[in-house]
């Protein structure tokens, strides 16, 4: 098999909920790493972080609660923790799953911070409910002191946050270097910790959440991978989706894609921005294509035996 590079997105069946699912769910995760690196590929991981960072945000909230002279703990810093924490899960769990093999492989984990623009849209549009469930009471005194929050399925209100579009990696040097060393790279977890930069290049950390997929496809772009593989909770992306004519699809050239777009066939909270962020990598470079399928699945995605490919015409 022709060795490539490859960012690898894990999505959140790949790290559990909580402490104890996420050392068990993580083990299974570095068998599948470890067998795609076995074969000689070059790899970087990524993942999300909702559970993870809604935990951290209660507990630093309740801090706050119990002990008045603690400060509310920003968002970013707490997108920080999360990378940190699930960071060093994966790759304790990846080098076990080396040592267990008599693989002498190296393992970075790279807190990455993702530069916005602080004028992007989303700033003056935020859509991303986070942290956990208010009531209507807490909710109005919140928007009383500027704090958008929104009613979330009927089972209270939430606040709300920006999901900009991701626009520099600012560790992206660390990234390259390491992976050129031969390690395995986990970096831009839970897209990354958002920042913005001032007039005079100071990152300051920005109130928001980073699509995960989006990162993923913009830190493969700039790393020129042959392959951006996104992990989800299906084999295949499909069309018709829940309907008696749902059709799962293999091939898909970025044109098809988009023209599915346009037909409203991919769910806005879940498969939509996947297919959107594959169609980003796939158009970004002569050869590169976007694999979409579970995670038990990556290696016979890569060799072509399942998943939905996603390329531009004349790959």
């Amino acid at each position: 098999m022709e060795k490539k590079k490859i960012v690898i997105a894990l999505g959140g069946n790949a790290l559990g909920k909580g402490m104890a699912q996420q050392q068990e769910a993580v083990a299974r995760t570095a068998r599948i790493i470890v067998d795609l690196a076995q074969q000689g590929h070059s790899l970087v991981i990524t993942h999300g972080n909702g559970p993870q960072v809604g935990m951290i945000q209660d507990a630093m909230e309740s801090l706050t609660v119990v002990h008045k002279n603690y400060e509310q703990t920003p968002l970013p810093t707490c997108v920080a923790m999360s990378q940190g924490y699930i960071g060093i899960d994966l790759q304790n769990a990846i080098k076990y799953e080396l040592l267990s093999r008599s693989i002498d492989g190296k393992v970075s984990t790279i807190l990455s911070q993702v530069e916005v623009d602080r004028d992007d849209p989303a700033f003056k549009n935020p859509t991303k409910p986070i942290g956990r469930f208010l009531t209507k009471e807490e909710a109005l005194e919140n928007e009383a002191n500027g704090i958008r929050c929104i009613e979330d399925a009927g089972r209270g209100y939430r606040v709300v946050v920006a999901s900009p579009m991701p626009k520099r990696i600012r560790e992206l040097e660390t990234i390259r270097t390491l992976l050129r060393a031969g390690h395995i790279v986990i970096t831009c977890g839970g897209g990354g910790i958002p920042v913005v930069s001032d007039e005079n290049g100071k990152l300051i950390g920005a109130s928001a959440v980073i699509d995960k997929d989006n990162a993923s496809s913009l830190l493969a772009e700039k790393l020129g991978a042959d392959y951006l593989v996104i992990l989800t909770a299906v084999e295949k992306v499909a069309i018709n989706y829940g309907k008696e004519n749902q059709e799962w699809l293999t091939d898909l050239t970025v044109e098809q894609a988009k023209e599915y777009i346009a037909q409203k066939q991919f769910a806005a909270g879940s498969m939509l921005p996947k297919v959107e962020a594959a169609i980003r990598f796939a158009q970004s470079g002569k050869g590169r294509k976007t694999l979409i399928t579970l995670l038990d699945k990556a290696a016979e995605g890569i060799a072509g035996k399942t998943g939905t490919v996603i390329y531009a015409d004349g790959r």
